[in-house]
């Protein structure tokens, strides 16, 4: 089948097997950030942008790409590397292999709410699941990144 679709802003026309998942196609087209974890949308670590909503691409065929946006970690570089220092300075990337799709679905709550509490982010994050650094300095380095950026939010209106 034939799709057309945005990949990290460029728009993009390509053929893709009925039956081919979101994630696999995702990784051909040369996205390694969107990783294979659990295979059964528990996890969190296959967690793509389609259309700003956070999707499980393990569990959605790529042929329902078409006609939508699709956002990786390789089109968010910048706002990844400024919230992975959060991440690191809190010690909650320990191995890093959870962190694409962890930092994809703190930056989708942050469209739906830029100012959550402690208890909504854990709520919006508990589909996410890492094994070796625990959810104390995850929250933590959100709760310090989102600090941050109202802090340079008031600067920029004096």
């Amino acid at each position: 089948m034939k799709i057309s679709f945005w990949l990290n802003g460029v728009y993009r026309h390509e053929e893709v097997e009925p039956d081919k998942l979101l994630l696999d196609f995702l990784r051909e087209k040369g996205c390694p950030s969107v990783k294979r974890g659990c295979e059964t949308a528990n996890c969190g670590l296959c967690t793509v942008l389609m259309d700003d909503k956070p999707v499980l691409s393990c569990s959605v065929l790529a042929v329902r790409a078409d006609g939508r946006k699709i956002v990786t970690m390789e089109g968010m570089q910048k706002e990844a590397q400024e919230f992975g220092s959060f991440l690191a300075n809190e010690g909650a990337e320990q191995c890093g292999f959870c962190n694409p799709g962890f930092i994809m679905n703190v930056f989708a709550m942050l469209k739906e709410n830029k100012n959550p509490s402690e208890e909504e982010i854990k709520e919006y994050l508990a589909g996410n699941l890492c094994r070796c650094s625990g959810f104390v300095s995850q929250t933590r380095s959100i709760l310090k990144f989102l600090k941050y950026k109202k802090a340079q939010e008031g600067e920029g209106q004096e």
